[in-house]
């Protein structure tokens, strides 16, 4: 169950260790970790370090905070996330959320690699997400609600308009070609078969994965402006008619790596 004592425990032992109070939350997703190579004059603390966080065990996911500048802001930057496939309930992998907005965080950009479902996409797109699906049957929420972190029932209108539009102006900057689309949340870890991406489909989405959702919940429960961004690193089942696997996701992900590095680099500095 979320508590607010906790979240402060956390909060207070990260004001003891970073350089400053943050401008800005990032949440890092498979293949996207580099990110935060990006950062300078970095001060990184172990998820493992802080009280009441949880440990990543995902691969590729380095399981710390990073704080440090990134284009001139204050950044503190989540390299690598938990996932329910990992074992961890909803509020532990929402928790870190909580943690960040005590912090003074202003803005929470959450970033993901996905399977793309819109057969209009292509391998390597960027897509800023509109909207998303729950369907994991699951919420961080469930339980006692503590109020001094949020509402008993938020509104789920929750990706910020204002940082969309930021985030549409950051890429016509940099060149970058943005899609738009509504992202589905699902448990993992086995990828979904093609009968599930069809049905998908159906339901109005254009990426899948494994993550995000609880994050993005738990933000609207706390009252955190929220952007979203997916990388599309496969399609999904059924639409190549080919397997899939991990380390495609992976190999994507570090081949477009450098222009999701410079599209951020331009967003974080118009937020």
């Amino acid at each position: 169950m979320l508590t607010h004592d906790e979240v402060k425990q956390s909060a207070d032992f990260l004001r003891g260790k970073l350089p400053f109070i943050p401008e800005i939350g990032i949440v890092l997703g498979s293949g996207l970790g580099p990110l935060a190579e990006e950062i300078e004059q970095p001060v990184c603390i172990p998820y493992g370090d802080i009280p009441h966080f949880r440990v990543s065990t995902a691969p590729d996911h380095a399981g710390r905070l990073v704080c440090g500048t990134l284009s001139g802001r204050r950044i503190v930057c989540m390299q690598g996330r938990l996932h329910g496939y990992e074992g961890y309930a909803p509020d532990e992998i929402a928790y870190p959320v909580y943690v960040l907005k005590e912090l003074g965080v202003g803005a929470l950009i959450v970033t993901n690699a996905s399977g793309g479902i819109n057969t209009g996409f292509e391998v390597g797109d960027f897509m800023l997400i509109e909207d998303h699906i729950n369907l994991t049957g699951k919420s961080p929420l469930t339980g006692a609600n503590d109020a001094s972190l949020g509402t008993r029932f938020p509104d789920m209108f929750a990706y910020a308009p204002a940082l969309r539009e930021k985030a549409l102006t950051a890429a016509e900057q940099c060149g970058t070609v943005l899609r738009r689309g509504v992202y589905i949340g699902v448990n993992g870890p086995q990828f979904e078969t093609p009968a599930e991406i069809r049905a998908f489909r159906t339901l109005g989405a254009d990426a899948v994965g494994m993550s995000t959702v609880f994050e993005v919940i738990a933000a609207a429960h706390c009252g955190l402006p929220v952007l979203g961004i997916a990388m599309i690193t496969n399609m999904a089942a059924g639409v190549l008619n080919k397997p899939l696997s991990g380390a495609e996701v992976n190999e994507i992900a570090e081949k477009r790596g450098g222009v999701f590095r410079s599209y951020v680099k331009t967003l974080v500095e118009t937020l």
